[in-house]
C-alpha cells in the first residue's frame, strides 16, 4: 500500500501537459493534398495525387514521408550513383522527417530530429491543424520550396 501511495504521488509531481496529447492525433494518415499558396498562385509540388504517409504514436513521436508519384528509377540502380538530373528530381519531389511532436487542441509542435531537408534538423516547428471526422488538415508558415505557406491534407489510414 505504501508502495502504491509513493507511485501515486510521483505521479502528482510531473505536469499534466506531460500527459496531454490529443488522442485524435494519434495513428497513421494518408496524404490527400499538399498546396503551396506562394505569390497568390497555388502550387502542387507533390503533384495532383501526392503519395504520403504520417505516423504519430502515443509516447510522443512521429514519423512523416512525402513523395511525388513518378519519381524517376535510377538508371544505376545505386542511390550513390544517381545523376544530377535523377537526385534533383528526387530531392524536389520527396520530402521525409522524424522526432518528437507535443499538441494541443490547435497547435502540433514538431521537435524535427532528422529531415531530408537538412536546414530542418534539429529545429522545431508549429503547425496549426483541425480534425474533421478522419481528415486532419494542418498549416505550414514557411513551406521548403523557398517560402509561401502550405495546407496539408491527410486521411486517417485504415
Amino acid at each position: 500500500m505504501i508502495a502504491i501511495r509513493a507511485v501515486l504521488a510521483a505521479a502528482m509531481l510531473v505536469p499534466a501537459s506531460a500527459f496531454a496529447q490529443p488522442t485524435g492525433l494519434v495513428g497513421s494518415w494518408t496524404l490527400v493534398s499538399s498546396v503551396i499558396e506562394l505569390g497568390g498562385q497555388e502550387i502542387e509540388p507533390f503533384g495532383p495525387s501526392p503519395k504520403g504517409a504520417l505516423t504519430f504514436d502515443a509516447n510522443g513521436r512521429y514519423i512523416a514521408m512525402i513523395a511525388r508519384p513518378g519519381l524517376p528509377k535510377l538508371a544505376s540502380d545505386n542511390r550513390l550513383a544517381a545523376t544530377p538530373e535523377e537526385a534533383k528530381a528526387i530531392v524536389g519531389g520527396s520530402i521525409a522527417h522524424f522526432g518528437s511532436y507535443t499538441a494541443d487542441e490547435k497547435i502540433i509542435t514538431f521537435r524535427i530530429e532528422t529531415s531530408t531537408h537538412p536546414n530542418w534538423d534539429s529545429i522545431e516547428q508549429k503547425r496549426t491543424y483541425r480534425i474533421s471526422g478522419d481528415e486532419l488538415t494542418y498549416s505550414v508558415g514557411t513551406a521548403a520550396v523557398g517560402g509561401g505557406s502550405a495546407t496539408l491534407v491527410w486521411r486517417r489510414a485504415r
